[in-house]
């Protein structure tokens, strides 16, 4: 449903085209299948890879294609078109929340090694942020990682880490020095390291086909040439990585309510009642004006935070945090509004507003709570 915009140019739209085909051909006819199983096939990681989809933003000189935000941002909007949010989940914390501080702070041994066959779709990533104590607190991170000899020991766990069951390598945050954010540091930590286990998959409310898990770490021993940028600098660039995820997000939210509209529509004018189409009922009708209204409100906040943060702008994390706030929010009410049109058939699984009623319920979470948004506004704005 996207229409023109002042932002995006020919280029874009022409990427968005040759996607939603790609879309269409290789991942919705298998939404379904892989929403049961509760993962997509690793072979999908490759063939995006293959397709250049995997390292939009990142240099060319490790496979990346070197372009803007824009085009992630119009990537996460279509992959959800696939009736599986899960298989869009999974691939974007690969290639943008996990890759995205090694490409900005990695030495270049470690994008040969990492980056690059992350970009190819040879290794899956995820990030290790998360644990059982702290979330929205990332202060208060506790997984630690002492320098003995040349390698780390690394001592705790992570949870809700998506592609946590399957990753060949984590973006892990650990902490190297005091208590507070100013001890933290990011390093790569191979899965194939001695010591590490994946406690248990997670089955989720929604997002099925995303796997996510809980991960020990049982002195675990990484390299210290592991470690991504400066050590006690992890908290920053966390920080200045969320911007990416966030917009993300967003970008999923928006995406899932042109679909919402989509299926939305089809029913209203299809359904009859009382000999007349659903969507002839002014009830109705005025709910769906405030939903479209909604919507374009959603696209156009998120399209201004992608500009920002394609800019680098000051006001960056500003425009970004209402964005996702909004659009995060807004779209559990869109969903329910269409859920609610649909009466009872929306309660059946066969409809897909059934499956998107529940996959949205994670938005106002995932990167930084609603409330979290709240307090980033606040503070910048005031």
């Amino acid at each position: 449903m996207p229409g023109a915009s002042p932002w995006l140019t020919s280029e874009h739209e022409a990427f968005r085209r040759a996607l939603r085909t790609v879309v269409e051909r290789e991942l919705a006819p298998h939404a379904d299948e892989w929403e049961e199983a509760g993962i997509f096939p690793r072979e999908i990681y490759t063939l995006m890879g293959k397709l250049g989809y995997l390292g939009l933003r990142y240099s060319p000189d490790y496979g990346g294609a070197g372009l803007d935000f824009w085009y992630t941002l119009i990537l996460a909007q279509e992959l959800v078109q696939c009736g599986s949010v899960g298989t869009a989940v999974g691939l974007l914390a690969h290639m943008e929340f996990a890759l995205s501080v090694i490409d900005a702070r990695g030495t270049p041994e470690q994008k040969a090694e990492f980056l690059a066959p992350a970009i190819r779709g040879e290794k899956i990533a995820s990030i290790g942020i998360t644990e059982p104590g702290a979330g929205s607190d990332v202060g208060a991170l506790r997984t630690t990682a002492r320098r003995v000899g040349g390698d780390w020991v690394i001592n705790g766990a992570k949870t809700f880490i998506t592609n946590g069951t399957r990753a060949d390598f984590i973006s892990l945050v650990a902490r190297t020095g005091e208590s507070g954010p100013k001890g933290l540091s990011m390093i790569i930590f191979p899965t194939d390291t001695k010591g590490f286990r994946v406690g248990k998959a997670l089955r989720k409310m929604g997002s099925h086909a995303s796997d996510t898990a809980e991960l020990f770490f049982d002195d675990c021993k990484v390299p210290l040439r592991n470690l991504v940028g400066e050590e006690g600098k992890g908290f920053g660039y966390i920080v200045d990585h969320f911007k990416g995820e966030r917009l993300v997000i967003s970008a999923f939210a928006l995406g899932v309510m042109d679909r919402l509209w989509q299926e939305g529509t089809r029913y209203a004018a299809e359904r009859q009642l009382f000999g007349q189409p659903l969507g002839k009922f002014q009830a109705w009708r005025h709910r769906l004006a405030d939903v479209r209204t909604i919507i374009e409100a959603a696209r156009q906040l998120t399209y201004w935070a992608c500009d920002r943060l394609n800019r680098d702008a000051p006001d960056a994390s500003l425009a970004v945090s209402m964005a996702k706030l909004f659009t995060c929010e807004q779209v559990k009410h869109v969903a329910n509004e269409i859920f609610q049109l649909h009466g009872g058939y929306g309660f059946i699984e066969e409809y897909p507003v059934c499956r998107l009623y529940r996959d949205v319920a994670a938005f106002t979470i995932g990167a930084g709570t609603s409330e979290i948004m709240r307090e980033i506004i606040a503070r910048e704005a005031l």
